[in-house]
C-alpha cells in the first residue's frame, strides 16, 4: 500500500531557478517528467558521477513511493572533444570509445542498485531534433551562421543568467571548459558571449550533413533537443550536478525557451560535488576514485549508497577512507534490521500478514518531504533497525521479545519498505535451508537433557561440550530460571 493511502503531506523542493523552497506541483496530476544530465562517455565513472546517479535515482524512487508515475530520462553525450581526443590517443573511433564507456556505466550502476532510466537518448541519435532546434532558433533571430558554424545570440535572450544569477559582464567565453576558444572561433562570433550550436567539421572528425554544411552539434543544444524529443516542451524536474548550472543549464534554458516561449522546467535541482581534500573530485584534477575501483576494494555497494545519502544532496560530500568505513558500519546496523525476519521470523510465528507502521512511515515522509532530506529519513531507518537489533538480542537471551510479535513484524516490514525507497536491500549471506546433517527436534531435546544431567552432576566441562556441539550445528540454547532450557535454530 502506498503511503499516500494513509496521509497527505506537502513535498517542498529547493528550486535553483527561484533560489527558494517551493511546494511541488506537477504539470499533469499524478505524473512527473524528469530529466537528468548524464555522462560524457570518455572514461569510467567516478564517485562524483555515482553521487549524481544515486541521488536522482533515490528522488525518483521516493516520488514513485508517494504514488507518482515518473518518466525518468538520462542522456549520454557520445560526441564531444573529450571523446575524440581519447579516440585519437588510442587509435580508435569516437563510436568505439563512447560505446565502451556507456556499457561500463551500465555495469557500474547495476552494482550500485541504480534503477535503469526509462530512456537513454544519445546525442548522435538525436541529430534530427538538434538540427530542427537550431533551425528554429535561426528563424526566430536567436542564432546566426558563421563559416559553417552556428552561434546563439546570448544578448537576444533577455532572461539570460536567470538560473545561475550571473550577469553578462561577469561571464567568460569558454567557461564550460568543453572546448578551447581560439582566435578563429572568436573571429566568427558577433559577441564573445555567444556560444556554438553547430560546429563545422574539421579534418578527421565525425561529421553530419546539415543546412549549414557538414559538422556536429555543440554540447548545450544536445540536451535541449533530447528533453524536447523525449519529454516535451515543459517538464517538471531538470536535474544534474551543481557544476552544470552554468553554463550548461543556463544555455539549455536560453535555447529551449527562445523557441517555445514556455518554461523548460518548473523545478531545477542540483546536487553538490564530491570533494577530496577540499577540492572537487574530477578527472581534470586527477583526484578521482572510479566506482569500480571503490567497489573492487571491496566496498559494499549499499554502504556507498548510504555514504551518498547521509549528506544533504545540495551540500558538498567529503570523500575519505574513514567516511566509507563509517558508512560501512552504519550499513551493518540497517542490514541486521532488514534480515531480522530471516533470523527470527519463523521463531516468532510471522505469517506475512502484517501491514507497515503508519506512524513510522509518517515520520519518514515528514523528514524527506523537506527538500529530499534523506539524512532525516535515514535517521528513522536507523531508529527502527536498532530497535529490531535490541529485540533480537532480548529474544536470544530471554526466549521472547519485549515488543509484541505482531508490532515487531509491522516495524520490520516498514523498515524493508522504507529502505527500498533508498535502494538499500540486503540478502542473507547463507541459504535459509537447514543443512542435511541438521538434528531433529527429538535429537536436540535428547542432547539438552544430557546437558541438564551433566550440569546436575556438576560436570560442567561435559555440559559446555554439548552446548558447543549444538552451537556448531546452528542451535542456540537459552537457559531460563528453574532449570528450563529453550532453544532455536540460527
Amino acid at each position: 500500500m502506498l503511503i499516500t493511502d494513509y496521509f497527505v503531506m506537502t513535498l517542498t523542493l529547493y528550486n535553483t531557478l527561484t533560489r527558494r523552497k517551493e511546494p511541488f506541483e506537477t504539470v499533469e496530476a499524478g505524473k512527473v517528467q524528469m530529466y537528468c544530465c548524464g555522462i560524457t562517455a570518455y572514461d569510467y565513472c567516478h564517485l562524483g558521477h555515482a553521487r549524481t546517479c544515486i541521488v536522482w535515482d533515490t528522488v525518483r524512487r521516493y516520488l514513485q513511493w508517494q504514488g507518482y508515475e515518473v518518466k525518468y530520462v538520462q542522456n549520454f553525450t557520445d560526441i564531444d572533444d573529450k571523446i575524440l581526443n581519447r579516440a585519437r590517443r588510442e587509435g580508435t573511433t569516437m563510436e568505439e570509445v563512447a560505446e565502451r564507456f556507456i556499457q561500463a556505466y551500465f555495469v557500474d550502476m547495476e552494482r550500485l542498485n541504480v534503477q535503469p532510466a526509462d530512456a537513454y537518448p544519445r546525442a548522435t541519435h538525436t541529430l534530427d531534433g538538434i538540427k530542427r532546434l537550431v533551425y528554429e532558433l535561426e528563424q526566430k533571430g536567436y542564432a546566426y551562421p558563421a563559416q559553417g558554424d552556428v552561434y546563439y545570440t546570448v544578448r537576444q535572450f533577455s532572461e539570460y543568467g536567470k538560473l545561475s544569477g550571473r550577469k553578462l559582464e561577469d561571464l567568460q567565453a569558454g567557461a564550460s571548459g568543453r572546448v578551447t576558444v581560439g582566435d578563429s572561433e572568436a573571429s566568427k562570433k558577433k559577441d564573445p558571449f555567444d556560444f556554438a550550436l553547430w560546429k563545422a567539421s574539421k579534418p578527421g572528425e565525425p561529421a553530419w550533413e546539415s543546412p549549414w554544411g557538414k559538422g556536429r552539434p555543440g554540447w548545450h543544444i544536445e540536451c535541449s533537443a533530447m528533453v524536447r524529443d523525449n519529454l516535451g516542451e515543459t517538464i517538471d524536474i531538470h536535474t544534474g550536478g551543481s557544476d552544470l548550472t552554468f553554463p550548461h543549464h543556463e544555455n539549455e534554458i536560453a535555447q529551449s525557451e527562445a523557441v517555445t516561449g514556455k518554461p523548460l522546467a518548473h523545478y531545477w535541482l542540483h546536487n553538490g560535488m564530491v570533494k577530496v581534500g577540499g577540492e572537487k573530485m574530477s578527472k581534470s584534477l586527477g583526484n578521482f576514485t572510479t566506482i569500480r575501483d571503490l567497489l573492487d576494494r571491496p566496498a559494499d555497494p549499499m554502504a556507498i549508497r548510504l555514504f551518498v545519502l547521509q549528506v544533504q544532496y545540495r551540500k558538498p560530500l567529503d570523500f575519505s577512507d574513514e567516511a566509507i568505513a563509517a558508512a560501512t558500519n552504519g550499513w551493518q546496523t540497517i542490514k541486521e534490521g532488514l534480515l531480522f525476519a530471516h533470523q527470527y521470523g519463523k521463531q516468532l510465528g510471522w505469517d506475512d500478514s502484517a501491514a507497515i507502521s503508519s506512524p513510522i512511515a509518517q515520520r519518514f515522509q515528514e523528514a524527506v518531504d523537506d527538500d529530499f532530506n534523506f539524512a532525516g529519513g535515514l535517521a528513522v531507518l536507523f531508529e527502527v533497525a536498532k530497535e529490531l537489533q535490541r529485540e533480537g538480542n532480548i529474544l536470544v537471551h530471554q526466549g521472547k521479545t519485549e515488543v509484541p510479535s505482531p508490532e515487531l513484524e509491522q516495524k520490520w516490514r516498514t523498515l524493508v519498505e522504507l529502505a527500498q525507497v533508498f535502494g538499500l536491500e540486503a540478502e542473507p549471506e547463507e541459504s535459509v535451508e537447514e543443512p542435511a546433517d541438521s538434528l531433529t527436534e527429538t535429537e536436540i531435546e535428547s542432547l539438552i537433557e544430557q546437558r541438564f544431567q551433566a550440569r546436575k552432576a556438576k560436570n560442567f566441562a561435559e555440559a559446555d561440550r554439548i552446548r558447543d556441539e549444538l552451537k556448531d550445528l546452528g542451535i542456540t540454547l537459552i537457559d531460563q530460571a528453574g532449570g528450563v532450557t529453550k532453544w532455536h535454530r540460527g
